[in-house]
């Protein structure tokens, strides 16, 4: 037995590759992507415990930017492969949870590693042929926050194992972070790799057990994940990934005694349904089942009078226009003052009319293709929409294909109603809508800017005033969880600006930080006596 108190190597944040021209990581991912491209079609199982699971109900995977490419299949399962995927994960939650810390955080920092090397050109080409990003959106997502993730929260891991009690003399008193009692769900987004496997590695480090269902549009990169976990020696069963409909898995997962906890990405409706679904069922449960979601965003850009145009244009271009605007976090409303609202045009729409889309194979392209067909309609009905609207107008883009893929213009819409419904609802598309204020009306706009959303996810103040910047941070406290002074409102980096939001944006348990590794273990307190007394007397009884 080693007899240690293990200090785990200090994270620091994976540098992002430039992919300039010639360089090597670049010839490098396009060769990856050209062969993952060119390959036969590949059949992706279910990994249930030791077992990869092939069914005869099979649906195809192809790429958002060129649909008619089947890229490979994957196995639809049926109510029984997530029981099964349970049972796998039961049998094996003794062994991990057991497993000394320190051998479950050596087997994430080899996952880190893995993928910093052999596992990086692969793991961005699955995402950028599956998910449609450009070579950029897909280092910075699925090597770099992954990564990143794997080495902080072992980190964080670390940081709340030592955080113990007071102990007075004669008395030791101890905390033990047990994992929860059963199985945690983890639900899976499609715009983040990075955010795919991090939602059950989590839960995993802490030394729970998992059922992971990722979405139908990201499995060709969540099998690059698996291979991932095998590779860096992560024990069978401890994260069983099942290819089923959500009805499926949720009528299995949400009436199971052993249900421990649900960690979600996706939409607010689907988590407000979750969460109700849980509470009916609350009896059936051995504990209160843990519930951690981060879901929608409609999120804003407030711009002062003296800002700086050319910043202004750039936030917004980049904030809400990169990956397609298909970030929680991208930047759909913005609050430009009247004084400079003809530069921030011009400029804006400069920018737009260079911008190329296309497929990620051809790296000049800035703008890829959203995700699938039912995506790129809802987008288009908003576009629809504000074109018909007499109060609102086009300034940039307004047009969409998907002739061969799912291409959607970058679209600029501006209106003069600031409850305007593309300044409201949710689109998850390259849609951004712009409300012109007079600059004379900063503190009323704020108001307009706290009480227009039902989310509070991000959101960002451009402003050369620090008073302005002052009143907005004020004003708009409990508007955003991740808030941002003169910047885009999208881009956190995992151990610099922990991730989440409230309100209908999810429970604010901050990916990328200790709060979230806490939601997946449950203290308990142990307090030894080392010499007890012999006699119930206290002293106050004496006469």
């Amino acid at each position: 037995m080693a007899n240690s108190i293990s200090t785990v190597p200090v994270a620091v944040n994976e540098p992002v590759k430039a992919y300039a021209p010639n360089s090597s990581e670049r010839n490098e991912l396009l060769a990856t992507y050209e062969k993952l491209y060119n390959q036969s079609p590949i059949d992706i199982p279910m990994y249930i415990g030791s077992e990869k699971v092939f069914t005869e109900n099979k649906k195809s995977l192809t790429p958002p930017h060129e649909h008619s490419k089947v890229l490979g299949t994957y196995n639809v399962g049926e109510r029984k492969h997530v029981e099964n995927a349970i049972e796998a994960a039961l049998n094996a939650k003794d062994a991990w949870a057991n497993l000394p810390w320190e051998q479950r955080a050596a087997i994430f920092l080899r996952a880190a590693d893995l993928l910093a090397g052999p596992f990086r050109a692969k793991m961005n080409a699955a995402t950028m042929l599956a998910q449609s990003k450009n070579v950029f959106q897909a280092e910075i997502d699925a090597a770099c926050e992954l990564i990143d993730f794997f080495r902080f929260n072992v980190q964080y891991m670390s940081q709340i194992y030592r955080e113990q009690p007071e102990s007075l003399p004669g008395m030791w008193n101890r905390l033990e972070y047990r994992p929860l009692e059963g199985f945690v769900f983890a639900l899976t987004p499609f715009n983040f790799t990075s955010i795919a496997a991090n939602l059950s590695a989590a839960p995993a480090m802490m030394g729970n057990v998992v059922v992971w269902k990722p979405a139908e549009t990201q499995i060709y990169s969540a099998q690059v994940i698996m291979e991932l976990f095998q590779a860096a020696g992560l024990p069978d069963g401890v994260i069983n990934m099942v290819t089923v409909s959500g009805e499926t898995a949720g009528d299995v997962i949400f009436n199971h005694k052993d249900f421990a906890g649900i960690h979600f990405t996706g939409s607010t409706g689907v988590f407000r349904q979750l969460w109700k679904t849980i509470a009916n069922n609350i009896e059936k449960y051995r504990s209160y089942p843990r519930i951690v979601g981060e879901t929608g965003g409609k999120d804003f850009v407030m711009v002062h009078k003296s800002a700086n145009a050319a910043e202004v244009a750039t936030a917004l271009t980049r904030g809400a226009f990169e990956f397609q605007g298909q970030k929680c976090s991208a930047a759909s409303r913005a609050y430009v003052p009247s004084n400079l609202w003809a530069d921030v045009k011009r400029i804006m729409v400069e920018q737009l009319d260079s911008i190329t889309t296309g497929t990620p194979a051809d790296t000049s392209n800035f703008v890829n293709a959203v995700i699938n067909e039912r995506s790129f309609d809802k987008i288009a009905n908003y576009i629809e929409y504000a074109k018909n609207a007499s109060d609102a107008e086009i300034i940039s883009g307004g047009t969409y294909d998907k002739s061969v893929g799912y291409f959607v213009k970058p679209t600029v819409i501006v209106t003069t109603n600031p409850h305007f419904k593309t300044m409201v609802e949710e689109i998850f598309g390259p849609v951004l809508t712009i409300y012109v204020y007079d600059e004379n009306n900063y503190s009323e706009t704020l108001k307009i800017v706290d009480g227009t959303s039902e989310y509070a996810l991000t959101g960002s103040i451009i402003s050369n005033d620090r008073y302005a910047i002052q009143e907005a941070l004020l004003a708009l406290e409990n508007s955003a969880g991740n808030f941002y002074v003169n910047d885009k409102p999208t881009g956190a980096v995992v151990g610099q600006q922990p991730f989440g939001g409230a309100r209908g944006s999810g429970t604010n348990d901050k990916a990328g930080a200790p709060l979230n590794l806490l939601r997946w273990v449950s203290a308990r307190t142990i307090k030894e006596t080392f010499v007890p007394p012999t006699d119930y007397k206290y002293p106050f009884l004496a006469k």
